[in-house]
């Protein structure tokens, strides 16, 4: 499963196409508030656990969408207006994220 074509349709989402014939929108809410960076999901290691602190989401910039960079064949990192950059998508979680009519009725959200 990889992504044929990712575009920003407007201001509040991305589309993504996949090779599977698939396709459908990915709000930039849910993108950015769905971030597997170790700093606003944390992480364990070496036994010690950190937690991140409360995501603060009347920043500036937070769900503006400043590019999209390939990682490999296997993810996109996404550049925000508020300067976040580190957190890489993979195919699975992005594929996951999709909010077109049979995903979200999948989810049973």
């Amino acid at each position: 499963m990889n992504p044929l074509q990712v575009k920003q349709s407007s201001d509040k989402e991305i589309f993504i196409r996949w090779d599977d014939g698939h396709e459908g929108p990915v709000l930039l809410r849910s993108l950015r508030d769905s971030c597997p960076c170790a700093g606003c999901k944390g992480e364990t290691i070496l036994f010690r656990t950190y937690k991140p602190l409360d995501v603060q989401i009347d920043v500036p910039g937070r769900y503006e969408l400043k590019s999209v960079t390939p990682v490999g064949n296997y993810a996109l990192k996404f550049t925000w207006g508020d300067g976040h950059d580190v957190g890489i998508y993979t195919w699975v979680q992005l594929r996951g994220l999709c909010e077109c009519e049979a995903c979200i009725k999948q989810k049973g959200v």
